[in-house]
């Protein structure tokens, strides 16, 4: 569902200097507005309507980032706990509700909001806030990862090129994040954008929740920027093996991926990238002790 009148990107004027000299010049930035995701359950005479988050984010596929982030966060479980997607109160979208998802549960369904702070902000910056703990996690992971998943080192180095070839978005303005899914191959299966690397994997969860086409037990995830926990909590409920990115990840991430059985890789540039877990899924030439080994080396 895309909400009519959303603009994923915002006209600017710009004064381009080079040198001394300075030029007036049309630009493109990355829209940044609140989304508003609600839930509504119970009988038709009885209706309950809450409020879960408000996150800032780019406007486009926000249903599905609304769905990515409630089976992320554990509100719902799959695709037969949604009845229903809608903008506002049931109609189209009109500016006084174009940056609002109602979550419509299953008829019986009421909603677990343990995992949740009832009422929350969280900047498109910083992620999400007020997580659950590990052990919380362990107890809602639903599945194991395969062990006998591998991947060659080539096919990693060659992702970021793909990646940045698919983000539309991103050639416009310069101004935004993404997450994307590969084959074991390497063939692109799916990309989406946001001014937040947390809304663009909620954005993707999504879209395969939506799809029935989780887990991603044989697929690749890759991120923009740094791994945080949250990107591993999302990708840890998503299923998926292996989660790269091009920057470093977080102390945090790299508990999570040993704690899990992830196989976590950063600074994914060029012909290098460091495994600082689960190197065993990859085809390498040399002892997989030896990355153990450099694993407390700087870069």
């Amino acid at each position: 569902m895309r909400l009519r009148g959303a603009r994923s990107t915002t006209p600017a004027e710009v004064l381009r200097v080079e040198g001394d000299l300075g030029e007036a010049r049309s630009d493109a930035l990355a829209s940044e507005e609140p989304l508003e995701i609600r839930l509504v359950w119970g009988p038709e005479e009885a209706r309950e309507r809450t409020t879960v988050a408000v996150t800032m984010r780019t406007p486009g596929a926000d249903a599905e980032l609304a769905v990515g982030f409630l089976f992320a966060e554990g509100v719902i479980r799959g695709r037969e706990d949604v009845a229903g997607l809608r903008a506002g109160d049931g109609g189209e979208a009109t500016p006084a509700t174009m940056n609002l998802v109602e979550v419509e549960l299953a008829p019986g369904l009421a909603p677990n909001l343990a995992p949740l702070e009832r009422h929350f902000f969280a900047s498109s910056a910083c992620g999400v806030c007020g997580k659950v703990g590990i052990e919380g996690l362990a107890l809602r992971q639903t599945w194991g990862l395969p062990r006998d998943f591998e991947v060659d080192p080539a096919v990693l180095t060659s992702l970021p090129d793909r990646l940045r070839a698919a983000q539309g978005l991103f050639e416009v303005t310069g101004g935004l994040h993404a997450a994307a899914l590969f084959e074991a191959s390497g063939r692109l299966l799916a990309v989406r954008e946001d001014v937040g690397r947390h809304n663009a994997l909620d954005k993707l969860i999504g879209a395969s929740l939506l799809a029935g086409e989780l887990p991603w037990s044989e697929r690749i995830v890759l991120v923009s920027g740094r791994s945080s926990y949250e990107i591993l909590q999302k990708s840890l409920a998503a299923g998926v093996p292996i989660v790269c990115s091009v920057s470093a990840p977080s102390s945090l991430a790299v508990e999570l991926a040993r704690r899990f059985g992830v196989t976590l890789v950063g600074f994914l540039r060029g012909e290098r990238f460091n495994v600082y877990h689960g190197a065993e899924r990859l085809r390498l030439a040399s002892a997989v002790e030896a990355i153990g080994s450099a694993r407390g080396e700087a870069r």
